[in-house]
């Protein structure tokens, strides 16, 4: 069973959303898809400034399986990369929902469209 703190938010390709109350959201990938993936040997994340799109490809995470796309889950400016994951990327694995954080993202919208713990673990489910 995958750890899914009920105060977050969640897109259905397994990126978690924090509100951080300003303006601004912190995405990582959710314990659920570190799992999946397995060890992280390299992340790439986006550079402050950049404008994205909701569901837009805008981070990469790779693991000795495999490498994937994250996508933004909702429109905005990228307000910061977690720069330390370059050095460290099992941060990703140790620690999905804190030091493994890949961006944060000046919202041009709000989280009405994500889903609650409740439903994306019912999809995560439903995916076994």
């Amino acid at each position: 069973m995958s750890n899914v703190p009920s105060e977050l938010k969640y897109t259905a390709s397994h990126e978690w959303v924090r509100d951080n109350g300003d303006g601004t959201v912190t995405v990582g990938i959710t314990d659920h898809a570190q799992e999946a993936l397995g060890d992280m040997v390299f992340v790439e994340v986006p550079e402050a400034g950049r404008a994205v799109a909701a569901e837009e490809a805008c981070a990469v995470v790779e693991s000795v399986k495999a490498a994937s796309d994250v996508y933004s889950p909702l429109a905005g400016e990228v307000a910061e990369g977690n720069g330390a994951l370059a050095d460290a990327p099992e941060k990703v694995n140790e620690d999905p929902y804190g030091e493994g954080w890949l961006f944060k993202l000046r919202l041009d919208g709000d989280l009405s469209a994500l889903m609650d713990a409740g439903a994306y673990q019912a999809h995560c489910d439903a995916e076994e």
